[in-house]
């Protein structure tokens, strides 16, 4: 046994199931030693569809990622996906070989690259070391890090030792994921409570760091009367609750956005309060105290001042301000009969009026969106990619819960939408997954179009296609700026689709979407492009808001 075949060992011993990655000469041992104990391997077309399958796969799975990838090219191919998964504070590992000879061709500084982009970089330093620093990368992305683990290409050719020290480790390691997480102080705790005791409108945005925690949120927003509402990465959480105001931020509808910035006491449960889920402060009422729950001290008013910050687990912290409540009676706070039925009517933005503006050979993205919604099976995960096309899957495609929605836009990237839906499919095997993407993201990551066609995916995959970038051209057309830059010639997207292997349809109007329902009646065995001819005559609504904050 060498020490790259340990690493793979001690891995698959930690619990890591699935492996996504492209195998060259540097991590083709350490790959082939984690598939031997039982782990799958999901072959990329590119590194950096490779590294976002294994971010979105571990948003929605719930267990670590692992991304294996060569040394040198093989990583720098892969950082755009890096970056995001450690802007998420995504738990990932990626496996990288590292050529440590300066005259080598792969030889770049891979410690300092990752840092760069956040993630925190480790090595495994010798033989003897072998099982230790890969349990410390393991428990370092389980603790909601990306960690990059350099893997020295004479380290990974050393004898490798698997004895009983190593199985007590690694056994240790895995019960470690059972420790009680750290406990609000008491002070916090019943400040919160008093606050929320004494609120008339409070509301609550869980983000990312309470996607774990639904059952506590709910039944202290049921103690003191509390509406909810969640990030983009959470949407879903709050799903059947007749309380639910969905996404807070540039993609609320204008009811949701009103009821949010009524509050008297706002509180960001595992959420960053950031520009975009508080629309750069303005769902933030003049008078609201604001409180911030979140695991991580560091997190606690880096977006914005707070009133109050609770450091602890936002479970524990919730269950620990409804203790602290005592014998108060429940309070209804804004909840009224009259309000239930306003949000079952004007919260969705598919019960927001709008000129429908199909015509000329184009369809409005959001008659498309509704129509999708009602044809597509509930039970759904939904992968989006960025651009100005990115509000209407968002908020006119619902989901049955927070693993039904994979929003990787912390780097703000294109291109990653695509793979991220991937990732999503592998994590939740019994669901619809849906890729929604634009022409300029669609184009960027197309060559995982065989990845899916190769693993069988019953996937559909809907092109919002404007030619063009079009939030460059909805942002400075209309100073008079020339926009041959952004814009392109039309594209066959559905002929390419054909060409891996996909049924394709291209959809101008509503009666084209016929095609969506016959392959969903059918057999489902190769996946689905949807070309979608988009209209585009201006920007969406939530870009127009972002533009705002310029």
């Amino acid at each position: 046994m060498t020490v790259a075949t340990l690493v793979g060992r001690v891995l698959a011993g930690l619990g890591v199931e699935t492996v996504f990655g492209v195998v060259g000469s540097g991590n083709f041992h350490v790959t082939n030693a984690l598939v031997a104990h039982g782990a799958r391997f999901v072959a990329a077309r590119h590194e950096g569809g490779a590294a976002t399958m294994a971010d979105a796969y571990a948003r929605m799975s719930g267990h670590v990622g692992v991304l294996s990838v060569h040394q040198g090219p093989g990583l720098t191919n892969a950082m755009t996906g890096i970056t995001e998964a450690a802007k998420s504070r995504t738990p990932l590992i990626v496996l990288a070989g590292e050529a440590t000879q300066a005259r080598s061709n792969f030889h770049i500084d891979q410690d300092a690259m990752a840092r760069a982009v956040g993630a925190t970089p480790l090595r495994v330093r010798s033989a003897p070391t072998a099982v230790e620093d890969t349990v410390e990368a393991f428990r370092a992305a389980r603790a909601g890090r990306t960690v990059l683990l350099n893997l020295p290409l004479d380290v990974q050719e050393e004898p490798g030792d698997w004895d009983e020290a190593g199985e007590i480790v690694v056994r240790s390691a895995r019960a470690a994921a059972a420790v009680m997480p750290e406990l609000p102080s008491e002070h916090d705790t019943a400040r919160l409570a008093e606050l929320l005791a004494g609120a008339q409108r409070p509301v609550f945005v869980a983000g990312r760091g309470a996607r774990h925690a639904r059952h506590e949120l709910e039944a202290l927003a049921d103690r003191v009367g509390a509406l909810l509402a969640t990030s983009a990465v959470a949407k879903g959480l709050f799903r059947g609750s007749p309380w639910d105001l969905d996404i807070s931020g540039g993609f609320s509808s204008p009811a949701a956005a009103e009821l949010i910035a009524g509050a008297d006491v706002l509180v960001g449960w595992g959420c960053a309060l950031n520009m975009w889920t508080t629309r750069h402060g303005k769902l933030i009422g003049p008078r609201a105290m604001v409180v911030q729950v979140d695991h991580e001290r560091d997190a606690i008013g880096a977006h914005r001042s707070v009133d109050l910050g609770v450091v602890g687990d936002v479970a524990w912290v919730a269950r620990a301000v409804e203790s602290a409540l005592g014998e108060l009676p429940s309070r209804a706070g804004a909840r009224t009969p009259e309000l239930a039925a306003r949000i079952a009517g004007e919260v969705r933005w598919r019960g927001v009026p709008y000129k429908d503006e199909s015509g000329e050979g184009r369809i409005d993205p959001r008659t498309l969106t509704i129509e999708l919604d009602d044809r597509l099976p509930a039970d759904r995960v939904v992968a989006t990619d960025s651009g100005n096309f990115m509000g209407y899957p968002a908020m006119f495609l619902d989901v049955p819960d927070e693993r039904g929605f994979c929003f990787t836009q912390a780097f703000q990237s294109i291109g990653l939408g695509l793979a991220g839906a991937i990732g999503a499919a592998v994590a939740l095997p019994g669901r619809l997954p849906v890729a929604a993407l634009g022409d300029g993201g669609a184009l960027m990551g197309i060559a995982e179009l065989e990845t899916v066609v190769r693993l069988g995916l019953p996937m559909v995959v809907v092109v919002y296609d404007d030619e063009a970038y079009g939030a460059e051209v909805h942002h400075f057309g209309p100073s008079g700026h020339p926009l041959d830059t952004v814009t392109f010639p039309a594209v066959d997207l559905a002929e390419i689709a054909r060409g891996y292997g996909c049924a394709a349809v291209t959809v101008r109007e509503r009666g084209d979407l016929a095609a969506v329902t016959s392959w969903l009646e059918g057999p489902r065995d190769r996946p689905l492009l949807v070309h979608a001819k988009v209209s585009a005559g201006h920007g969406s609504w939530w870009l127009e808001e972002a533009f705002r904050g310029h």
